[in-house]
């Protein structure tokens, strides 16, 4: 029997974001292991405030990220509730940093044995120019990555392939 523990599940709010976290729940319940719902606040925010403070702006970096945080922890604990899941059993975990990047160190520190990925709705256009933090992971992570599928998704992929 696989021995996971630990199943950590990154949110960046998308449309089908109450889906994955019930799916990872599910998964990490069937486990008995942790659930880790992690946002990451993207390092390039952080830089696009400190250009606009040379204009005047009346934000500091702590403040955005304290702000964002408080914000970003009600949204999960939305996400989270009605889950199945024991709340002894969640940890949510914001981090600062480029998506990709902090998300696999944070699942090496945190020896996680399984990350449950969404993927984004995007045009294949966009795709090609700007690649997925989910596609990071699955070429880079040491990690075990369950690909999650929302039933849009699920059915837009079904009818690329005629089926």
């Amino acid at each position: 029997m696989l021995n996971i523990r630990k199943v950590m599940v990154p949110t960046a709010f998308y449309t089908h974001a109450g889906e994955l976290i019930r799916y990872a729940a599910g998964l990490a319940k069937a486990f008995q292991a942790e659930l880790m719902v992690v946002n990451i606040i993207n390092v390039r925010d952080i830089e696009t405030l400190q250009r606009a403070s040379s204009y005047g702006t009346i934000i500091s970096d702590e403040q955005y990220v304290k702000l964002t945080e408080d914000e970003r922890r009600q949204e999960i604990a939305n996400l989270l509730e009605g889950v199945d899941f024991p709340a002894d059993k969640v940890r949510i975990i914001f981090r600062i940093g480029h998506p990709a990047d902090a998300l696999m160190q944070l699942a090496v520190e945190e020896n996680v044995d399984m990350i449950v990925m969404g993927i984004r709705d995007r045009s294949d256009f966009m795709h090609t120019f700007t690649g997925s933090v989910a596609d990071r992971l699955f070429r880079r992570s040491p990690v075990t990555i369950v690909s999650f599928r929302d039933e849009k998704n699920a059915e837009h992929l079904r009818k690329r392939l005629k089926l």
